[in-house]
């Protein structure tokens, strides 16, 4: 799964059905880059760990009414109907934790594989959403397959990073990176289903970037392990 599609929404059954759409209004929000962004995540996060641990019926009612307010909190904020920062925030059940994103990180020679995204037209590693049921390692080797049609098999873990400490654009879930070192064992290079070019390139000569799956700043680190083999893994 794509890294910028947002959790499924919870059901709200006094919402319009002509609800604002999410990714459009997220893009939007993001946008505008908003300081207030990093708080409605932290109290929505209390009010899920509440909800998931608390068995006090009023202490339930009390968390039901903080979760309601930082939707109330972030519409406003983003200009937005409630519906729709419910459906950008209430995705998460039980106790919210960040969200996982697995890169695959290939080289020949002293480029990088690179596959441009059908979302942005911009250029990413390819990877996406860690699935259910897979391991980081099997997750990188299968977005590989599905966004560039190369067969890859896994060597070394290169990095987990925390997305809110780099340079990427807003988002509603906090997110940890993992960078998943492959090589080729097979295949043949072509577009995927959320992928329309792939290529190979060198670290002066990066192509427009999907700053919402890797900034500059990664693509660079990841550029130093060419250098250095046998660096420690990175972590934030």
């Amino acid at each position: 799964m794509t890294e910028d599609a947002v959790p499924a929404p919870t059901v709200d059954p006094t919402a319009s059905a002509a609800a604002e759409p999410v990714e459009p209004a997220w893009d939007g929000v993001g946008a505008r880059n908003p300081e207030w962004l990093p708080w409605v995540r932290e109290m929505h996060s209390i009010a899920q760990a509440g909800l998931a641990y608390t068995e006090n019926p009023f202490d339930l009612e009390r968390f039901e009414q903080l979760r309601a307010l930082t939707y109330r909190i972030a519409a406003r904020c983003a200009d937005v109907t409630v519906p729709v920062a419910e459906r950008i925030f209430g995705g998460e059940v039980g106790y919210q934790t960040p969200k996982v994103d697995v890169r695959g990180v290939l080289f020949d020679g002293d480029r990088i594989l690179l596959v441009r995204e059908k979302e942005d037209g911009c250029w990413s590693m390819p990877g996406g959403w860690a699935d259910v049921g897979h391991s980081p390692a099997e997750v990188a080797v299968k977005e590989i397959r599905e966004e560039s049609g190369l067969l890859a098999e896994p060597v070394r873990l290169l990095g987990v990073l925390d997305k809110r400490r780099h340079d990427h654009p807003p988002y509603p879930n906090d997110t940890y990176k993992i960078f998943i070192r492959c090589r080729v064992v097979g295949g043949m290079a072509g577009a995927g289903l959320e992928t329309s070019a792939v290529g190979w390139f060198t670290r002066d000569a990066l192509p427009p970037l999907s700053t919402k799956r890797n900034t500059p700043e990664q693509l660079q680190l990841m550029f130093g392990f060419l250098d250095d083999p046998d660096a420690p893994a990175l972590v934030d």
